[in-house]
């Protein structure tokens, strides 16, 4: 007779506790833990539990008795999903991608298979949706159909009897939260189903050399369902940001194991899928007739290359007590303190003006980087001073008024005149010896000195 245990595990990081509580006592998070039955029956010692990922048995070597040949890499393509990967798909990799509803995981997927498909067995497994409905899609989407095969399957034991079976070379499953193993009697999505359905997936990936695709949900946060031990287990985590009504979609890579984190691939939606977009820095930057105040562009550094984007802001008196603060692709929070800053060391108060900041197209600005440009962009506005269309800002604000480097200066300010600007304001420390033909850099070192250079 099977043996079931009452636990409660949390579904941010996934730690089990015998009773309910307010807080996760592990990632003090809040109202995470949820009531999940396991199913205690001894199974007599599976093999895959007393071994490693592998399947094989634990060896102990030295550094130098590893084998270090680089793993070769699989063109998907297409070639900003190959940027994102890292150069391309690695054999036996599990890559988890997340998103919101409708943003184009499951197009991008399909479209990505059926090209894989002409050249190597290809396995597409759906919880969501059945064969005729993805068939539907590859026929709309204009993708070669008679390589790639389908099955609609939700149970974790017949997905891998089955992948075991057709051995493909990639497989997909859309999605996680729709998997459930046998083993367990809580319902599919919770803690302990994706968690366990994951882990016979990574395992029999490492074990055949297959590699898997993960599609996950998320939640209104914005991240992954699920436990966040998910993440942990596979090899590599990608997010796709923007507009689900947009026209543009961007693939972030925030975990890799075998590229860059933050490495940013620029898709466009289209009536046949996702394309990709070579030259990103094009289409977010908006050309006008003539300058217009509170506009000015940046060099933002994604991943291992740079790319040129508008900083847009919108200084307006406030008739609140408390004026409104409010970014879009910015952190709120150092948006407040910037303007801080530019009142103790620029002698600018903006205590009564609402202050509203956008970054073009829908792309998320994380470095410090941009902090230049944002007080550009807002001075610009509070001033209703337009700023010349051949400028590019960057740098990084300290605390007390000072303007620090940046990484990979030289290469942000190629990007820029790359695209016909020919003014740069940078930080002194990224001010290049010889500056590129046609540009004229102004290192600054000051606040008070680059907002002087910028509205002389």
């Amino acid at each position: 007779m099977a043996k079931t245990k009452r636990v409660y595990g949390c579904t941010e990081c996934g730690a089990t506790f015998s009773k309910w509580s307010g807080q996760c006592a592990e990632c003090q998070a809040w109202n995470t833990l949820v009531e999940t039955v396991l199913d205690t029956t001894p199974t007599g010692g599976s093999p895959a539990r007393s071994s490693n990922w592998t399947g094989q048995q634990a060896q102990v070597k030295t550094l130098a008795e590893v084998s270090t040949e680089e793993m070769p890499r699989q063109p998907t393509g297409s070639s900003e999903l190959d940027r994102v990967l890292g150069g391309g798909l690695v054999g036996g990799s599990v890559v988890l991608i997340g998103g919101d509803p409708g943003i184009g995981k499951s197009t991008i997927l399909l479209q990505t298979l059926c090209r894989l498909a002409q050249q190597m067995p290809a396995l597409y497994i759906t919880g969501e949706e059945s064969q005729q409905q993805v068939a539907m899609r590859a026929r709309r989407l204009g993708l070669p159909e008679d390589k790639l095969k389908v099955m609609t399957e939700t149970c974790i034991e017949s997905i891998v009897a089955t992948a075991r079976q057709e051995q493909p070379k990639v497989m997909v499953v859309d999605s996680i939260q729709t998997i459930f193993t046998e083993q367990l009697q809580s319902a599919p999505g919770g803690v302990a189903q994706v968690r366990e359905s994951a882990a016979l997936l990574v395992r029999y990936a490492k074990q055949s050399g297959t590699a898997i695709f993960l599609v996950g949900h998320v939640t209104k946060e914005g991240s992954l369902a699920g436990p966040r031990v998910l993440e942990h287990m596979v090899d590599t985590v990608l997010y796709f940001e923007g507009e689900a009504d947009g026209r543009y979609r961007m693939l972030r890579a925030v975990k890799n194991r075998f590229g860059a984190v933050n490495e940013l691939g620029v898709f466009a939606m289209t009536d046949k899928g996702l394309k990709e977009v070579a030259n990103p820095s094009a289409i977010f930057l908006s050309r006008y007739d003539a300058p217009i105040p509170g506009s000015v562009v940046m060099a933002t550094w994604e991943g291992s290359r740079p790319m040129l984007v508008e900083v847009q802001a919108l200084v307006d008196t406030s008739h609140l007590g408390n004026p409104r603060r409010v970014t879009l692709g910015l952190d709120q929070n150092r948006l407040a303190m910037l303007l801080a800053v530019l009142h103790r060391h620029g002698g600018v108060a903006t205590y009564d003006q609402d202050v509203f900041v956008n970054v073009v197209g829908g792309v998320k600005v994380l470095e410090t980087a941009a902090d230049l440009a944002l007080l550009a962009a807002v001075m610009s506005s509070l001033r209703n001073r337009p700023l010349p269309m051949d400028l590019m800002v960057f740098g990084e604000l300290g605390l007390s008024g000072e303007i620090r480097p940046v990484p990979s200066g030289q290469e942000r300010l190629k990007e820029a005149a790359k695209h016909g600007f020919t003014r740069a304001i940078v930080p002194k420390a990224n001010a290049p010896k010889e500056s590129p033909k046609g540009m004229e850099v102004i290192a600054v070192t000051r606040l008070d000195q680059a907002l002087s250079a910028i509205f002389e």
